[in-house]
């Protein structure tokens, strides 16, 4: 249903700006790497962006596992990664070799420069200030096609769908055998 709405977005030619809400564990990861696959066939690069280097890294985990049988070149940028991988990331994006870039805030940076980004997803959204979410827009000649992910939308997120600034979807079913998710608290000597 999701991918769907998603596709009928695209297919109007009007910008996209879609909220996806769901549970932990619902398939909101799932429908951004179908999304980011439509992108790609279609001749577009994507970004991934999550707010902290620990979840950049278990998309660029699991992306990279799903796709690995594809010919779809998949890169991880963060603040961690070292000047020489950088110039070839920054290589890469700039030829449109490059498919796919998941990183952080690093994405932002001014040198970053994509030749075809035609969606950008943005993972817990409200994470990121306006003004860098708005930056994504100067990364392409036409702004990207945006997909926001959230498990616990905040009040500004839902004002923006309540005002029209936010189309929002909401897989409120759970994949088949998925075990509870458990919130617990622990200190510091029980990590």
């Amino acid at each position: 249903k999701v991918i769907k709405e998603i596709r009928q977005d695209v297919l109007t030619g009007f910008q996209m700006n879609r909220l996806i809400q769901g549970d932990v564990g619902s398939g909101k990861t799932v429908v951004a790497i179908m999304s980011m696959l439509l992108a790609n066939d279609n001749g577009f690069q994507t970004c991934l962006m999550a707010p902290t280097e620990i979840l950049a890294q278990q998309h660029f985990e699991s992306i990279q596992k799903l796709l690995k049988k594809s010919n779809i070149d998949i890169e991880l940028l963060t603040g961690s990664i070292n000047l020489k991988k950088r110039k070839i990331i920054h290589e890469k994006l700039n030829s449109g070799r490059l498919n796919i870039l998941i990183g952080t805030h690093a994405v932002f940076e001014d040198n970053v420069k994509f030749k075809n980004l035609g969606l950008a997803i943005i993972d817990e959204q409200h994470r990121f200030g306006v003004a860098q979410r708005s930056s994504l827009w100067t990364k392409n000649k036409m702004p990207p096609h945006i997909l926001v992910m959230t498990a616990t939308p905040i009040p500004r997120t839902l004002a923006m769908s309540l005002y029209g600034d936010l189309d929002i979807s909401i897989i409120d079913c759970l994949p088949p055998g998925r075990k509870p998710t458990k919130t617990i608290h622990r200190y510091d000597n029980k990590r």
